[in-house]
């Protein structure tokens, strides 16, 4: 056995002693409020970032088949060379539109967006200033960036402002935080953020995966929460998001700011110029979900409604839930194992709830997240929280 297989199977053996081993099930029906686990049947799904239900919209599965037989499946080159489809120049421009920003550029996934803007942006000498709880793809693009790296304690303000401070003569400076926080569920405080980074002539860069289609009166995301708009002086100036959640549900994920900052980044950012197009079925049906938020933004409404009734069951059981606007609700467990424990309760009672802990969330903070949608009906909602009422009678 190489030392490498013996450390592989040393570690993995330690995650099945510590209960925290994760296991991939296996889906056996499209995503949506109830699906089909192989080996356990039909389940209420409360673990998905499916938050508007578009996953399985018809009108976005047709846009997908549709897209497939126009464009087949895929340019099988990058788009510097083989070029675009027409869906990825529509969806581009729509995603403008929708952000209200000048120009917008997709990628393969978030994550891919992220690490093609802030290594493509950043010069040596630049200062990037992070919040501690920002998503592993935002650390792992500063990692891969040549700025200075400096980390402020989660949504403090005076810290930031301190670190920024402390960043002296950076020719660039860049201020990076997730929208919406995926394991607290809360929310950035974009508008002193914001302000913060006018005082030091700062770039601000949200990363809004769990804010899109969730917050503001259209769905926006956290920048319309905040009264902000993306890409001028006075708002973001960079977004970066997913197609991955709740406009639709498959991958993909895009970058909106500036024509400047859209063009440079075709010239100079890695992974856009050195991967694939998306295929052309999910720029298609991301185009169809981004079309069905704006005609029909009750959708938003529905969610936060939804949301209201989840948390105000969980509380009146005795869990202890955070406030957040969001469509995430995190309880706060503890301990690593009892959180899986409780999770895996869950699932025998037919409700899929995913328990996280160490190293995703900080040892002694595990908890269960609850993410809602808005095609939970009542009834599933009343399900669900009924099999909570019997896992709190259990422990």
């Amino acid at each position: 056995m190489h030392k490498l297989d013996e450390r592989l199977s040393n570690t993995l053996n330690d995650l099945r002693s510590a209960g925290t081993y994760k296991v991939l099930r296996n889906i056996a029906a499209p995503m949506a409020p109830v699906t089909v686990i192989e080996g356990i049947g039909e389940v209420l799904v409360f673990c998905s970032n499916n938050y508007l239900g578009l996953a399985n919209h018809p009108a976005v599965l047709e846009a997908g088949i549709a897209g497939l037989r126009q464009y087949g499946a895929g340019t099988a080159s990058v788009r510097f060379i083989c070029g675009s489809f027409e869906c990825h120049r529509a969806l581009e421009q729509k995603v403008a539109e929708f952000f209200g920003a000048e120009a917008a550029l997709t990628y393969t996934s978030c994550w891919n967006a992220n690490e093609g803007l802030l290594p493509a942006i950043t010069e040596a000498g630049d200062a990037m200033v992070s919040d501690e709880l920002n998503h592993a793809s935002i650390i792992d693009a500063g990692r891969l960036s040549r700025a200075s790296r400096t980390v402020f304690a989660h949504s403090d303000m005076d810290a930031l402002a301190s670190a920024l401070l402390e960043t002296g003569a950076a020719p660039v400076k860049f201020v990076v935080t997730d929208g919406v926080f995926s394991m607290e569920g809360d929310v950035a405080e974009l508008a002193k953020m914001r302000q913060i980074c006018a005082r030091h002539d700062a770039v601000l860069i949200v990363d809004d995966s769990h804010g899109t289609g969730v917050l503001g009166e259209n769905g926006r995301g956290t920048h319309e929460y905040h009264g902000l708009d993306c890409g001028t002086a006075d708002g973001v100036d960079i977004i970066t998001s997913t197609f991955g959640k709740a406009l639709g549900g498959g991958n993909g994920g895009f970058v909106v700011g500036s024509t400047d900052l859209i063009d440079y980044l075709v010239q100079r950012s890695r992974p856009q110029l050195f991967s694939n197009a998306l295929a052309p079925p999910t720029a298609c049906a991301a185009l169809k979900a981004l079309e069905i938020l704006e005609q029909e933004p009750e959708r938003v409404q529905r969610l936060h409604a939804n949301v209201k009734q989840m948390r105000a069951g969980l509380r009146s059981l005795g869990y202890d839930v955070k406030d957040s606007p969001t469509g995430i609700i995190p309880i706060i467990i503890g301990d690593t194992a009892a959180a899986i424990q409780m999770s895996e309760r869950l699932l025998q009672m037919g409700v899929f709830i995913v328990g996280f802990g160490f190293p995703v969330v900080p040892e002694g903070h595990a908890r269960l997240r609850v993410q809602m949608s808005a095609a939970h009906t009542d009834a599933q909602i009343a399900r669900s929280l009924d099999a909570f009422a019997q896992l709190k009678r259990s422990v």
